[in-house]
């Protein structure tokens, strides 16, 4: 019996554990379907199967390969670990030596997944003596190294950053290989989503624009984990026709799949115990039997809270913790750090690691027995991914998904059917967002020129005439060329909505340490003077926050609490794109201005996570033009005569406890964040001249959130209502609407007020 099924025993008769578990789904193995390697595969390449012990292909690999063959744009959507990786390599590397002068671009959302590839690759390439040249180009790529890339790389392996501001804008460098390139594989397709997917179709426009220059018509083959709508979102972002595999040939073990809800430690207020404290104690009690676990937190924060908290649960100064090794991974780490966790956990050397969603993707870290997750991930896609992190194929293995306080957790472990019976959400992005249009206007100006009759999402011609009033542009000869001395792509990040970076640097002691880097806009809320940071298990008290020459300067410290930022909101309604009732509401879809300053931080008791103060913060106010779906209480509409039903004396703290109850509840309906989406309350609106709620972009122009927004709206809403109604608590709790109020009908209230908003209660607002 193995470990890990021995545990899973023993969890199963304790009491306390299973009182607490809303569902455990037991998942049976699967047996593969399996297809003969296709007759037209080289023999070298066949030897090579061979050799890695391949003497059949999954019906998906085998598929793939049949449609790469027929010249189809393919994008193949299967589990994590089902060989996706050789649905691209196989046809690639076969049509590659058929023809000597043909190229291949492989892009991954990160250099991790890269340097995973050109190992995958190598391994191939060495075992078969394959005579193909693999070369990764990134930002750790040496100079010299580059040249060699350009000139003689068969398989360029690349990310979305490198291609945007390396490659594209010295195309005339890649002349022999952007003339020859007849491959693009574009892997975790999933990934480009919102902002990041928005950036990535003009990136694509503009690859393929050169490519278009240099005589080439690339082929793409794109893999995605399972989201509700792979083939439209793949298509969106390449703009071209896919043909969409997706029946998985893999061979899966046992899964077993635990939702478990924290006990409750106050009833009456509805508190559970934290989601924190409670993964350590589940993680160790499996880490002890030295069972390789990952934990996946929703934080930075939390991750190097949780890595700290079960190393010194498990801190035994006699048998050196049994030699068991726990340590965090995130973003803000050096290169060099995060291969280091990397390479320990495939050689074994780390039992387990606690991560941000960093290690979400396909990067080998060897085999994993249980995934705890300490929170939903933000949606059930990500969930399946994190669970599917745990398990080899042919093995036991199981993922324990704790749900926090919020409402969507809530609803989601209360709801296991519908957690279950659900098919993953949609991805979302906005590809013509206008500043992003024009950021990727000026790159691919600059670039190429355009002439009058171009396009690029559309006719140029105006947005040209604008960057030339701009002066950054010039008509000549009937082209636009590109006129300033400055270097577009520098100037546009592809991931956030600033493309300006902190630099963290410890000073202790004298030391002038790098040691991470965070964009602006977090920054903002997590390195402000006199906040606690923590790194890799380390504690540190931020000196000063240095905007100006974009760094901060922290110190080591051993505080007793770690801080969190308030942030205040102020919104402007700009422009009306729409105005349509839904469900009982005018709703409004248009441009904004949202004006945020971070105005104070709270310290935080480590364990206990009590407040033990407060403390100013004194930072430039942020501005953002963006979308936002407005939701507007008419007066004559069932929610506005039902809010109407409420005593004027809660009728504010109803609206604001309603705005966040809602989007708590917006990431089980769309594929984002909690934080991708921004809520004010408006008691008088002074735009609509009612009360109303903005539910906002959280990037600058808007990623197809608000219109996505719109169109679940009435199911968010009736899934708001079902939240609040089965929550246990007697008057609000962080589970539904908020910590208990002072006011004692507030809760029934506000289950009136939307009962009479969606046409289910006898309020007068609930009749048509």
């Amino acid at each position: 019996m193995s470990k890990l099924k021995n545990k899973l025993d023993i969890l199963a008769l304790d009491k306390n554990f299973t009182d607490n578990v809303t569902r455990w789904e037991k998942i049976p193995p699967s047996n593969g379907i399996y297809r003969d390697i296709p007759d037209e595969v080289l023999p070298v390449i066949r030897t090579t199967l061979s050799k890695r012990g391949i003497d059949r292909l999954y019906s998906h690999q085998a598929e793939s390969f049949q449609s790469v063959l027929e010249g189809n744009n393919t994008v193949i959507v299967t589990p994590t670990a089902s060989g996706k990786s050789l649905c691209y390599n196989l046809p690639v590397i076969q049509k590659l030596l058929e023809n000597p002068e043909q190229r291949a671009l492989y892009l991954f959302p990160t250099k991790a997944l890269s340097q995973d590839q050109q190992s995958e690759l190598n391994e191939i390439i060495n075992q078969g003596n394959i005579p193909l040249k693999v070369s990764t180009y990134d930002g750790d790529t040496p100079s010299s190294v580059r040249v060699s890339a350009r000139e003689s790389g068969r398989i360029v392996i690349s990310n979305p950053d490198m291609l945007h501001k390396g490659i594209l804008p010295n195309h005339p460098k890649w002349i022999k290989f952007l003339s020859n390139l007849k491959y693009i594989i574009i892997d975790e397709v999933h990934i480009y989503r919102g902002i990041f997917g928005s950036h990535m179709t003009n990136v694509i426009r503009r690859l393929k624009r050169i490519a278009r220059f240099y005589g080439s018509d690339p082929l793409f083959i794109c893999c995605s984990a399972t989201i509700n709508n792979p083939l439209e979102l793949t298509e969106r972002i390449v703009e071209s026709e896919f043909k969409l595999i997706t029946n998985n040939g893999a061979p899966s073990g046992e899964k077993h799949i635990i939702l478990y809800n924290p006990p409750l430690v106050d009833p009456v207020q509805g508190i559970r115990r934290g989601v924190v404290l409670e993964s350590r104690n589940i993680a160790a009690h499996f880490l002890k039997e030295r069972i390789k676990t990952i934990i996946f937190a929703r934080s930075r924060i939390r991750t190097e809270l949780i890595a700290s908290y079960i190393n010194k649960l498990m801190l035994n100064h006699f048998n050196d913790n049994k030699r068991i090794r726990v340590e965090a991974y995130r973003g803000g780490y050096l290169p060099g750090e995060r291969r280091s966790v990397e390479k320990g956990l495939r050689s074994g050397k780390i039992d387990g690691v606690v991560s941000t969603n960093a290690l979400e993707l396909g990067i080998d870290i060897g085999g994993l027995d249980l995934a705890v997750l300490a929170g939903f991930p933000g949606s059930i896609s990500s969930v399946w991914q994190q669970a599917g992190r745990a398990g080899r194929r042919n093995t036991l293995s199981a993922a324990v998904i704790i749900a926090s306080a919020s409402p969507t957790d809530q609803y989601l472990v209360k709801h296991p059917d519908y957690f279950f019976g659900r098919n993953p959400e949609s991805a979302w992005i906005n590809p013509d967002n206008i500043f992003i249009l024009l950021d990727h206007l000026k790159c691919a100006v600059f670039e190429l020129p355009f002439k009058e009759s171009d396009e690029f999402s559309g006719p140029v011609a105006d947005f040209m005439t604008y960057l030339e009033e701009e002066g950054v542009v010039r008509l000549s000869g009937g082209s636009w060329y590109w006129s300033d001395r400055s270097y577009p792509a520098e100037q546009v990040g592809l991931r956030s909505s600033s493309s300006e970076n902190i630099v963290i640097i410890n000073t202790t002691n004298g030391k002038n340490e790098v040691i991470g880097e965070m964009d602006l806009p977090s920054a903002k809320e997590l390195l402000f003077n006199n906040a606690v940071y923590l790194h890799r298990g380390e504690q540190f008290f931020s000196k000063k926050l240095d905007l100006e020459n974009k760094c901060c300067y922290v110190e080591e410290s051993d505080l007793n609490y770690y801080t969190d930022s308030v942030v205040k909101t102020d919104i402007k309604l700009l422009h009306r794109d729409m105005e349509k009732d839904i469900s009982g509401c005018g709703t409004i879809i248009g441009d904004v201005l949202v004006r945020s300053r971070v105005s104070g931080y709270k310290k935080l008791k480590f364990t206990s996570h009590e407040n033990i103060g407060y403390g100013d913060i004194f930072l430039p106010e942020e501005e953002m033009h963006t979308r936002a779906a407005i939701l507007v209480l008419n007066k004559e509409s069932r929610s506005g005569k039902s809010f109407h039903e409420i005593e004027e004396s809660l009728k504010e703290e109803i609206l604001s406890r309603t705005a966040t109850l809602i989007k708590n509840v917006i990431p089980v309906f769309l594929m984002c964040d909690i934080h991708d989406m921004g809520v004010a309350e408006r008691l008088k609106d002074s735009y609509t001249d009612n009360p109303a709620l903005y539910f906002y972009d959280s990037c600058p122009g808007g990623s197809g959130l608000a219109e996505g927004f719109l169109s679940k709206f009435v199911k968010i809403l009736q899934a708001a209502l079902s939240m609040v109604e089965t929550c246990s608590c007697d008057n609000g709790c962080p589970s539904c609407i908020g910590p208990e109020s002072g006011k004692a009908s507030i809760k029934k209230e506000l289950i009136e007020f939307i009962k009479g908003w969606t046409g289910k209660s006898n309020h007068p607002g609930s009749l048509e």
